[in-house]
């Protein structure tokens, strides 16, 4: 199994803006930090640019990281452990506070490459129902075992 992770945030102005010009000077070294992690597998990209974001129908001014990874700890790593931190403490700078949650990560069977929609299927999860072994937060984790007997795990054994 594998570890997916989405995360959203409303953007505080257009990406063209001086307020965000900081953010979208770090979006290729983050990026590229993130693809030689150890433990990375993937990420959704906006295209073949440095600066590429996401493009999508779930509202204006809505940024979407959605990325793949071996385990807990290689995501914590990159997350917490990394470069990465000092951009995600600025993220204030950069994007609305919200109150609900914005985050969300779930098992999924290897080579298996997950779709935003299934993404934003998780966070909506989330949303609902608290976590769960389908969707869960670092702080309320669930292990790959707990999931391993959903429809998804089932059908990479086959």
């Amino acid at each position: 199994m594998h570890l997916a992770q989405l995360n959203i945030g409303h953007l505080r102005a257009p990406l063209e803006s001086p307020e965000i010009a900081d953010f979208v000077a770090a979006l290729d070294p983050v990026n590229r930090l993130a693809e030689e992690a150890p433990g990375y597998v993937w990420r959704l990209k906006g295209g073949d640019g440095p600066q590429d974001v996401v493009h999508h129908d779930y509202g204006d001014h809505l940024l979407i990281n959605f990325s793949v990874w071996e385990d807990r700890d290689s995501l914590w790593d990159f997350v917490y452990r990394s470069a990465h931190l000092g951009f995600l403490q600025r993220r204030r700078e950069w994007f609305q506070r919200v109150a609900e949650p914005y985050s969300v990560m779930w098992w999924i069977p290897r080579g298996h490459v997950p779709t935003l929609e299934e993404g934003m299927e998780r966070l909506d999860l989330l949303k609902a129902q608290g976590p769960t072994p389908e969707a869960f937060t670092f702080k309320q984790f669930y292990e790959s075992s707990e999931a391993a007997w959903r429809p998804a795990a089932a059908e990479a054994r086959k």
